[in-house]
């Protein structure tokens, strides 16, 4: 198990809790790791609970929350009002790590842990406290464990995970920290960016920008764990530029989010229209995925930690049969000579990408927002925060994805039941 801090101040003690990087049933992730949330011991109670959410594990509840329910609001919201199991509580010093995989209560720390990590992660990026969507009508958010529910998304007032049972076992979605973390995401863009208006509610832009940023939310929140880190970089020996290029990462990391985000669509693919925001979200998040490796790659230049040859030769023999071997090569021998440094740069990178993400998110209109604004307001913040440093790294990766060529076309089929654009993550009661 590997201590971790998230954004708590200098000489501060937070919360610590047992969490899963990855969901424990993929192999390579049955450990999980002690973490610290900002809130300090004391401030976390049963549940777990604090003035934010409440993890509630309830009895006798037959149907998620979501459409339908209350006549006033046309739907089902919390608070769950009936029995629940007996809530995990803290030892005596006000943690919760000593509650362990398979103890009662752990997928309800674990799903607390969870939230509040991801929303530790991007209060740092954002500088701030991240205000809840739903705040009209509720001050904390209720996470919800239902397993009879084949799904988890974050709505009015809660997140609810279920579990799924497709390949013939039970995996509760409550243990599994992408999933969480993604539905976290959806909640910071809808009170960050909000919901467009009923006359641009068919952009298919903008729900493809919303799974991208969730995923991103992920990704870089995932990326705050010491064993993910170390996954990527010994598996790769630090050449995260070489293998995104090839395309080749799911063969040499076990981690689903950076799976998902080293993949090679472009928006090209979606001209004559579109089915599914979670496929038109990937050329966004691919451009995305590349502009981390890229400015990694900067900072590797800049701590010395790789000659400029090796950044020319990259550039050179990019998309050639040679590259792998020739860069690979080179990237085992460099990366042997300081693998901390390399460690450095990518956190570096992580937290560019986190930053540069969290200020350019402020700028956009859900009315207007496009892909190719996204990388305008990323434009905006660079020139803002550097002068400018990393314009062509942004502008260059966006263009490689056709981002700002080509309009996708219209939804060419009904949304299905996994689409935010028609379902209770985006319903507000009135």
């Amino acid at each position: 198990m590997t201590s971790l801090d998230t954004n708590i101040g200098d000489g501060e003690q937070g919360t610590r809790f047992l969490l899963f990087p990855q969901a424990p049933f993929l192999e390579g992730f049955q450990e999980p790791e002690v973490i610290e949330v900002s809130s300090s011991p004391g401030n976390v109670g049963p549940g777990p609970s604090n003035d934010r959410m409440y993890a509630v594990v309830p009895i006798e509840k037959r149907e998620p929350y979501g459409i339908g329910g209350s006549p006033e609001t046309g739907m089902y919201l919390p608070p769950w009002d009936g029995p629940i199991e007996p809530p995990a509580a803290p030892d005596a010093a006000g943690h919760f790590d000593h509650i362990q995989p398979g103890d009662p209560g752990f997928e309800a720390a674990h799903l607390f842990g969870s939230v509040h990590f991801t929303l530790d992660v991007w209060e740092g990026f954002f500088g701030r406290k991240i205000p809840w969507h739903f705040r009209r009508d509720y001050e904390r958010l209720e996470l919800s464990i239902l397993p009879t529910f084949n799904n988890a998304y974050v709505g009015w007032g809660f997140i609810e995970t279920g579990a799924t049972n497709e390949t013939g076992e039970f995996y509760p979605y409550s243990l599994s920290f992408d999933v969480i973390a993604h539905e976290v995401g959806h909640a910071i863009i809808y009170s960050e960016i909000g919901l467009p208006s009923p006359a641009h509610a068919d952009n298919g832009e903008y729900y493809g920008f919303h799974e991208s940023a969730a995923d991103l939310v992920s990704l870089l929140a995932a990326m705050h764990f010491g064993s993910v880190i170390d996954d990527v970089l010994e598996s790769t020996r630090g050449n995260l530029y070489a293998i995104n290029k090839l395309n080749r990462f799911a063969e040499l990391s076990s981690h689903k989010q950076i799976r998902m985000a080293a993949n090679d669509r472009v928006l090209s693919e979606f001209a004559r229209g579109w089915t599914s925001e979670h496929a038109l979200s990937e050329p966004l998040t691919g451009a995305m995925f590349d502009i981390l490796v890229d400015v990694y790659h900067e900072r590797l230049l800049v701590h010395g930690l790789i000659p400029p040859q090796v950044e020319d030769l990259s550039d050179r023999l990019e998309g050639t049969p040679q590259y792998a071997q020739v860069m690979q090569a080179l990237f085992d021998r460099y990366y042997a000579m300081n693998p901390e440094g390399f460690r450095e740069a990518l956190l570096e990178a992580r937290d560019y990408l986190g930053t540069y993400l969290a200020d350019a998110w402020r700028l956009l209109d859900p009315d207007m927002l496009s892909y190719l604004g996204v990388g305008q307001a990323l434009e905006e913040v660079d020139r803002v925060i550097t002068g400018g440093q990393f314009l062509q790294i942004i502008h260059g990766n966006f263009m490689m994805r056709d981002i700002g060529l080509i309009v996708p076309g219209p939804r060419l089929a009904e949304p299905g039941k996994d689409s935010h654009s028609a379902s209770a993550r985006t319903q507000v009661p009135e």
